[in-house]
């Protein structure tokens, strides 16, 4: 019980500052501390890492071993893929991951997998292996194994009755843990059910994994391993004995108790406080006996030496252990001979912090120390002494910053990188102190300090600090950074450039050149405020992610020249007033301003913007000046190097720029041998990245890249990817508005530090549409500005793929129809004859995607072809033939306009298609066939799981078009080409068809700019049951529309019944059909407002669930149900089911949907079942093709105008000729 004196206090989100009156330790005084203080309280920075011998860390796979036949694995928590749900057993068993999971198991034969399948069988999951305790790289020994121990155990699964009995239908896994010994113990609980055999037979599984442990007296949540959690008791050891760490506890009459002690638990700050009796001891008079018996009250112990680091751990983990650090106080009181320091209050102050995954961080201990405050007392004069205890905890994690779109404190990464957080071990007190001392006359603006670099270059190098902002990345000054720190895995080994776009996401080091143009307004008079305050924004995003950003900027020029017009206008304007009065202002003249003297008075103007603009993101900013000389001087380079890397350490952004205020005039022609002279700005920076060795320069200026020609010429093509040696096929124009280079100068910057080893790439900083995300863009391998790369394709690029495709198009339309026919059999008889080496490069890809696991196994079924599949396509091919000979140039209007003057409407392809389909290798042949059937050029872009089937269906096809030479008409894209690239072509492509999910068709959607887009991104489709449907044809037709093929987009979505239709026989046989067909059923608003119990409502009637679930909802008349459709569908396909044929007409007039049927599954929703012979897929789109599209979607037409001598003034008011406008009979089409 508590004293009312004194009582205790317990502060659970209180956060303190760091040790008061720290002492400084740095790295070179560790051996000297180490060697006063015995061991060491706090850690050296290359020390601050997890120190856990082997161990499982969290989120690791769980080892389990085979002794029968020697075989190492991981236990396994299956967990449902893709929209069906269905199982995947790949999916390892994380260490702390204590979750549940579910997913559904398909039995095409339920009678021999109830005998052979061990998913069903509970001995599986228990018999034969073992868990070991710990991970091992070498000989699993006997002492690391846990057996697994069945709880009540169920008998093997068997037949009877039709019914398989015993399947295991949960699993539940409990595992104990220890921070010293691993894995305790693992026990597994079932629960078993029976599955009956029917047209698809199916099971539910569930499978939990819970971990705990002994170790403290609560069970752990998901935490760190093994680390301490909050509320857990802090471990000390005491002469090598374990105990928990506890302070002073008051009676009830305050005094303190001789017994009973409170316990100090993590995370928690405590102050407690009582009175403690000095008669038994104050006989003696010496007073450090005296000192020794208080501070063994406090500590509670004889001798107090180590604590633990983690939250389980015991004395013979000697790297689990650090002392404590103890300041006692002085023996003898000054100025009292007669008095003696007792100490009075002892303050124990703990540092820790979050080490271990991101995702999922675990606590640490750093360090720990009794801080005694003492007060003299005079022998025999006090019997009672007031003590106190304070206990504070400080929390010295440093957390990252969160990545774009997640702005929370502690954000996670989606996957799990074992890393340690950074320690920062000086507080805020130091920058207050730097800032304090800082304010001096040198510095004008209010609230910024000034500290000189450690290696700065002489009057041309300041570093700014904000010190009206303190929340910076920090909220310190950063002086031990050789602890790696690092949001995503960036950095690599410098000194080859990236081959790929795709891989400059991993730039770390990235140089930002901003050229005059950029920078400057367009009267050149000022700066362009809107588009630098997108970069910097952009340099900002980057920075925050953990890169370092540098800028070499332009615009000093511009800037001070506004300054100084301005400063000279209004000099003019009063002298003029003053001698010729008013009316002479308007002729005053503004002399010509000096290059260099605009540049001095606009240095600090320009760096103050991106000072004021950089705060906005806590960001800090430091300004370098350098001329040519500065590289020429090998001491002034050293110092400019040191300069850079102290400020990248120190996460600023450096802002280079060349000092025009006394830079010489450039001179030709200087460049050093293998070293580029710094005559301007882009130089500047070629030379800076290869200095510091950058993973990407950008250089930003007006034009949206590198021409082959001049831009704005006739010809001018944008170069997507430039190769060294290039540059004689390029035609250079003049340099721009302003700024001293220009694109040769550029160019020939890029390839210096391309040689170098920086990635460097040429963009458009001014375009109003793409400047705000343009550098974004290029880190994320965005297809943006042009690329410089050492490594050449081994084929052509993807922009002369799409013109050879328009070429070969064009090439094929002019074929005669029975020769594109046979190009057509050819591909058919091929996918026959070559079936062999069809299915061998098939198989490849379906074993790589099971060892990867990374498809669902509805996908695996689309990726894979057998023999019949090849007849089947070679079958629909051969229809297609057949059914194309007048696609191409049918007359479908004639129209004479006047005599001898004939107007046709003829068939033409449309142009060229990109095809983007995913795990369907099938779709290449059929989307191929129509393409040469409707003579159109065709580019594909296939998933790359089905990366070798396609090749070879590729090269099949081009083989049969060979036969006509128009081979390059179809083009398989190879190369790291993003499809959101793709889409930006609009000068080479004219139609996108996706075929995959509807989230692809989605993205493509968004994507494509300037492309139409022929598809659909969702398949709702609805089936209305009226009140005179017939019994025998509802349920079938629902049956076959949503259980068929769940997962297509014609299946059923929403099923529509008829309010008269509810608690009929009719509606309990739907609602019957449905569960036996495994059918989740979601009510909707009207539907769940007549049940008493109803199903779960339905979140939204817009969903498009693509698995067993469908939305079920009540509608009054055929009329609201035309409404609900037009309202929630998506115009795909929709259903009514009715005898009364009025209605049913009324429904199919009305629905304005792709495809409107009446008592049919909308399964038939497909060209092949249309008798097409293939698709390219579904259009919801209401221009041009709609429904599912074959030949005739992939046409378009042309109008063909056939006169002699005619002109318009022949048709005037007093013109010789009268328009007929006379339709005029088609020509007979091919009956064959």
């Amino acid at each position: 019980m508590l004293g009312s004196h004194l009582p205790v206090q317990e502060e659970v989100t209180a956060k303190l500052n760091y040790f008061q009156l720290p002492q400084d330790i740095k790295e070179s005084d560790f051996a000297e501390f180490l060697e006063k203080y015995g061991r060491h309280s706090f850690l050296a920075p290359s020390q601050v890492q997890p120190s856990f011998s082997a161990f499982y860390r969290a989120g690791d796979p769980i080892l389990i071993y085979f002794d029968s036949s020697s075989l190492l694995s991981m236990l396994r928590q299956p967990v449902k893929m893709g929209a069906s749900g269905l199982c995947v057993d790949g999916n390892p068993a994380g260490f702390l991951d204590s979750k549940s999971t579910s997913c559904t198991r398909i039995f095409a034969n339920l009678s021999k997998s109830c005998m052979t399948d061990p998913v069903l069988d509970a001995a599986s999951y228990y018999r034969d292996f073992t868990v070991l305790k710990v991970p091992i790289n070498d000989t699993v020994m006997p002492s690391m194994k846990v057996n697994v121990t069945a709880v009540s155990p169920p008998g093997a699964p068997h037949m009877k009755d039709n019914t398989c009995t015993n399947v295991v239908s949960e699993v539940i896994y409990e595992i104990e843990y220890s921070g010293t010994s691993g894995i305790e113990s693992v026990s597994v609980q079932f629960k078993v059910s029976n599955i009956s055999v029917n047209f698809s037979s199916s099971l539910q599984q569930h499978f939990t994994m819970h971990f705990w442990t002994k170790t403290l007296s609560h069970m752990l949540p998901r935490s760190g391993n093994p680390g301490y959690i909050t509320g857990a008791p802090l471990l000390i050891a005491n002469s090598g004995a374990m105990q928990h760490m506890s302070v002073l506890r008051s009676e009830s009459d305050g005094s303190c108790s001789q017994f009973l002690r409170h316990t100090v638990q993590f995370g928690r700050n405590m102050r407690t406080g009582c009175k403690i009796s000095l008669s038994p001891i104050l006989e003696d008079s010496n007073c450090s006996y005296i000192q020794q018996k208080l501070y063994k009250a406090f500590q509670g112990t004889n001798r107090t030496e180590d604590f633990a680091i983690t939250g389980s751990a015991n004395s013979a983990q000697a790297e689990e252990w650090m002392a404590i650090l103890i300041q006692n106080c002085s023996v003898q009181a000054v100025n009292c001979t007669s008095c003696c320091m007792v100490p009075v209050t002892l303050e124990i102050q703990i540092l820790w912090t979050k080490v271990g995954l991101l995702s999922n961080p675990q606590a640490q201990v750093l360090g720990t120390r009794h801080f005694y405050q003492c007060q003299p007392l005079k022998f025999l004069k006090t019997s009672m002494v007031p003590v106190t205890t304070v206990v504070t905890f400080t929390d010295m994690t440093d957390w990252p910053e969160p990545p774009r779109g997640q702005p929370q404190m502690h954000w996670k990464l989606p996957f799990d990188i074992f890393f340690p957080f950074k320690i920062s071990l000086i507080c805020r007190r130091h920058l207050k102190m730097l800032c304090r001392a800082a304010l001096s006359p040198l510095v004008r603006s209010p609230g910024w300090c000034f500290v000189s670099p450690p290696h700065a270059i002489a009057a041309i190098s300041r570093l700014y600090l904000p010190c009206h902002n303190q929340r910076l990345r920090n909220e310190s000054v950063r002086c031990w950074s050789n602890i790696p720190f690092i949001t995503v895995p960036l950095s690599r080994a410098h000194g080859k450039s990236f081959a790929h776009r795709s891989e400059l996401k991993h730039a770390k080091r990235i140089v930002v050149k901003l050229g005059s143009a950029v920078v400057t307004r367009g009267d050149e008079c000022g700066l362009a405020l809107g588009r630098l305050a997108s970069i910097v924004e952009q340099v900002s995003m980057l920075q925050n992610q953990g890169r370092e950003m540098m800028i070499v900027t332009s615009g000093a020029v511009a800037f001070g020249k506004q300054r100084l017009r301005h400063e000279i206008l209004l000099s003019q304007s009063v002298r003029q007033a003053l001698h010729s009065g008013q009316s002479q202002l308007k002729d005053m003249a503004i002399p010509v301003l000096e290059a260099r003297a605009c540049a001095a008075a606009g240095q600090s103007g320009l760096m103050a913007l991106y000072e004021a603009m950089f705060t906005q993101y806590s960001i800090c900013a430091a300004q370098i000046l350098v001329t040519n000389l500065d590289f020429h001087d090998e001491q002034k380079r050293r110092n400019l190097n040191g300069t850079l890397h102290e400020l990248l350490r120190m996460n600023i952004v450096p802002i280079i720029n060349t000092n025009d205020a006394v830079v010489p005039p450039p001179e030709p022609n200087s460049d050093l041998q293998g070293v580029i002279s710094v005559k301007d700005n882009d130089s500047l920076a070629a030379r800076l990245a290869v200095e510091m060795k950058t993973d990407l320069l950008i250089v930003l200026s007006d034009v949206e890249g590198l021409f082959d020609s001049p831009p704005g010429s006739d010809d001018a093509k944008l170069i997507d990817i430039f190769y060294p040696g290039d540059q004689q096929s390029v035609t250079f124009g003049t340099k721009s508005r302003v700024g001293m280079g220009g694109m040769e100068a550029k160019v020939k910057a890029a390839l210096w530090a391309l040689q170098g080893g920086t990635s460097v790439v040429i963009a458009n900083g001014t375009h109003p549409k793409i400047s705000g995300h343009v550098i974004t863009d290029i880190v994320e391998g965005k297809k943006v500005g042009t690329f410089f790369s050492e490594v050449k394709p081994a084929g052509p690029t993807v922009e002369q793929q799409a013109e050879m495709a328009r070429a070969g198009g064009r090439t094929l339309a002019a074929l005669q129809p029975e020769q594109r026919a046979e190009i057509i059999y050819r591909l058919a008889d091929l996918l026959t004859d070559q079936r062999e080496e069809i299915l061998l490069a098939n198989k490849k890809d379906l074993e790589e995607a099971e060892n990867k696991g990374r498809l669902a196994l509805p996908l695996l079924k689309r990726l894979s072809l057998s023999t019949s599949k090849l007849n089947s396509l070679a079958i629909g091919l051969r229809q297609i033939a057949a059914s194309s000979q007048d696609s191409v140039g049918r007359v479908i209007r004639r129209t004479r306009i006047a005599k001898d003057l004939d107007l046709e409407q003829v068939t033409v392809p449309i142009g060229v298609l990109l095809v983007i389909f995913e795990s369907r290798p099938d779709c290449l042949p059929q989307v191929s066939a129509l393409a040469i059937a409707s003579g159109n050029g065709l580019l594909l872009k296939g998933g790359k799981e089905a990366a070798h089937s396609n090749q070879i269906l590729h090269h099949l096809t081009q083989e049969a078009l060979s036969i006509h030479g128009v081979r390059d008409a179809v083009q398989l894209v190879n190369t790291r080409e993003e499809v959101e690239d793709l889409c930006r072509l609009d000068k080479l492509i004219d139609l996108i068809i996706p075929r995959g999910s509807s989230q692809l068709v989605r993205n493509i959607q968004k994507a494509a700019k300037g492309i139409p887009v022929m598809g659909h991104s969702e398949g709702i489709c609805h089936v209305y049951v009226d009140t005179d449907a017939s019994v025998e044809k509802v349920t079938r037709i629902i049956r076959d529309s949503k259980c068929e093929y769940p997962a297509a987009c014609n299946a059923l979505e929403t099923l529509l019944i008829h309010r008269d239709l509810l608690r009929t026989p009719l509606f309990d046989q739907i609602i019957d059909m449905l569960r036996v067909e495994q059918v989740k059923i979601h009510a909707g608003p009207k539907f769940a407002s007549y049940l008493t119990f109803s199903p779960s409502e339905v979140k939204s009637l817009r969903t498009e669930y693509g698995d067993l679930e469908c939305c079920i909802e009540v509608v009054d008349s055929v009329q609201e149900a035309v409404e609900h459709i037009h309202k929630y569908g998506s115009s795909h396909t929709d259903v009514i089911i009715t005898e009364n044929e009025k209605t049913a007409e009324f429904f199919l007039q009305h629905v304005d949907s792709a495809c409107v049927f009446w008592n049919a599954s909308t399964r038939f929703s497909d060209g092949y079942r249309f008798g097409l012979g293939a698709e390219v897929g579904i259009s919801t789109s209401r221009i041009h093709a709609r429904g599912p599209v074959g030949i005739e979607g992939l046409l378009t037409t042309k109008w063909l105008l056939r006169g002699d001598n005619h002109v318009v003034s022949d048709f005037s008011e007093h013109g010789s000729m009268k328009y007929l406008h006379e339709s005029l009979p088609l020509p007979q089409r091919n009956a064959n």
